[in-house]
């Protein structure tokens, strides 16, 4: 999963039969969610060895249920010419489906009588392996296939943006093939009607060379009741919502014309709040729309907002500043401030993500931020971050601990790592993020069934295989280590946090109290 996010190009999973296939599960949810292109092969017993209490033997059709893009069982292999040429057209198909129209996971069931048996009867001595290639097209062709805007929603939008006066653009969590032009789309768009840009911490427009009107810290103005005046009459959503509830909550509420933009066949509107969806590849909808407006925008409204964002930014720091205790949100602030230009940074669900999302600010130098936000769940981080470090970039996943030990078998695969990868590993003593709930309150049940208190002590796991560790307690130190460009092999730094603490201290920051 990891690596294809990096190269944005299908990637084979290969296992055996039975349970085995079971493990790819979360995989494949998150690939669906995410529209990232995996190719699963799961090894199967043949029709005959089933229900009659094989070994190593599950009803294995259509076990990842609807979430691949398209699945089928493959025919038990048989040495001749016709079997060949049909295994040829369906590989060729089910690579295709990985990429087309939307990127995602395919699923092909691959039953075999001999497993791992040699072609041996001599029905193939004739094979010309390159004829039977010649003519089938290599599947790339699809990469460039773009959803294109009809010239009725162009028109539309442009009236739409030629009669309000306050737009505002929301860009949501995004990882374009070419984030360059994504940045470049937005940022011109917003030029030219005179738009704020509220950008999640996973778009680029957060990441790298951000565009003038970009605005972080979006959570704390509106923690802090500081949203300028008047507000928006339109709102352009670019793919799915940010990670901020209070924005959610917020644009749910919002009395203003809404848009959403987004190129899949999907639903990304969990606010149901839509006035319609634009199917559209965002360059294209975006040229196209400024060949046909015939004003250039105020930038009177997104300099309101960038005011007000400034004001935050300056308060934040100076609360920082005197933040002497090893603070999450901190963690996450330093990550955005001293991680070199070209770092790849994958952040972990739960906590991590909000803290990044809250305290990470936008950048100039660009970085390139990896998340696993399709389902947001904590499975497989180690592993995706191994994937997404295995180039020879330096790399830095940001997770909390339960995260780290649920996939601490992903470092099995540490041998195949051809990059760096460093850990930022944030150890609260449990689920912290419950400590934000009202549960939190009712205690001890609070601890035993929502905390889940461990007693793991990481550096002697880290031993066990044989990765490097340090534990840090001190912030010198861990911006030196955040600036150091970590390019082979992986190294944990370990960060003790009080989860209680940081909690009230969040609530403050963001609240301006």
């Amino acid at each position: 999963l990891g690596v294809a996010k990096r190269i944005r190009w299908p990637v084979v999973l290969v296992c055996t039969s039975g349970t085995a296939a079971a493990n790819f599960f979360p995989a494949v949810i998150e690939a669906r969610e995410s529209r990232v292109p995996l190719l699963v092969l799961t090894a199967d017993r043949p029709p005959e060895m089933r229900d009659c209490a094989s070994g190593q033997t599950i009803d294995q059709v259509k076990i990842f249920g609807d979430y691949p893009r398209w699945q089928a069982e493959l025919a038990l292999p048989e040495a001749s010419l016709k079997l060949f040429k049909y295994l040829r057209q369906t590989l060729s198909h089910a690579c295709e489906r990985t990429l087309f129209s939307v990127s995602g996971p395919v699923h092909l069931n691959v039953p075999f009588r001999d497993p791992l048996a040699p072609i041996s009867d001599g029905s193939l001595t004739n094979f010309d392996r390159e004829e039977l290639f010649r003519l089938l097209e290599p599947v790339r062709t699809v990469e460039m296939r773009a959803v294109l805007p009809s010239e009725k929603e162009v028109r539309e939008l442009v009236k739409l943006l030629e009669t309000k006066k306050r737009p505002l653009i929301v860009a949501g969590p995004a990882d374009p093939a070419d984030a360059d032009r994504y940045v470049r789309a937005v940022s011109a768009l917003a030029k030219r009607i005179g738009a704020p840009i509220l950008a999640d911490v996973l778009s680029p427009l957060r990441q790298r060379g951000a565009a003038p009107a970009v605005i972080d810290h979006y959570d704390a103005l509106l923690a802090r009741k500081e949203i300028p005046e008047p507000l928006p009459d339109l709102v352009l959503r670019f793919g799915p919502l940010p990670t901020s509830k209070r924005l959610r909550e917020w644009l749910e509420k919002l009395d203003a014309t809404q848009i959403v933009v987004d190129e899949s066949d999907r639903n990304v509107d969990p606010l149901h709040s839509a006035d319609f969806h634009l199917r559209a590849d965002l360059g294209p909808l975006v040229e196209s729309v400024l060949r046909k407006i015939e004003y250039e925008g105020d930038s009177s409204f997104a300099n309101l907002w960038l005011d007000a964002r400034n004001r935050v930014s300056s308060d934040l720091a100076g609360r920082f500043e005197q933040c002497d205790w090893m603070f999450e949100g901190k963690i996450a602030r330093l990550l955005g401030e001293k991680a070199p230009a070209g770092t790849k940074i994958f952040i972990s669900n739960s906590t991590p993500i909000r803290d990044a999302e809250f305290f990470f600010e936008k950048r100039e130098e660009p970085v390139e931020i990896f998340f696993n936000r399709g389902a947001n769940g904590i499975d497989g981080i180690v592993s995706t971050a191994l994937g997404v470090a295995s180039e020879g970039r330096s790399t830095i996943l940001l997770t909390g601990e339960l995260a780290f030990l649920h996939d601490q078998n992903g470092f099995f695969a540490k041998g195949a790592l051809l990059g760096g990868l460093t850990v930022l590993l944030i150890n609260n003593g449990g689920g912290g993020i419950f400590q934000s709930l009202p549960v939190a309150k009712i205690d001890p049940p609070f601890t035993e069934f929502f905390l889940t208190p461990h007693e793991v002590d990481f550096e002697k796991l880290c031993s066990v295989y044989e990765i490097g560790y340090a534990k840090i307690s001190d912030w010198d130190e861990l911006s030196d280590k955040i600036a150091e460009p970590w390019t082979e092999g992986v190294r944990v730094l370990e960060i003790g946090t009080d989860s209680k603490l940081d909690r009230d201290f969040r609530a403050k920051m963001l609240s301006g109290g």
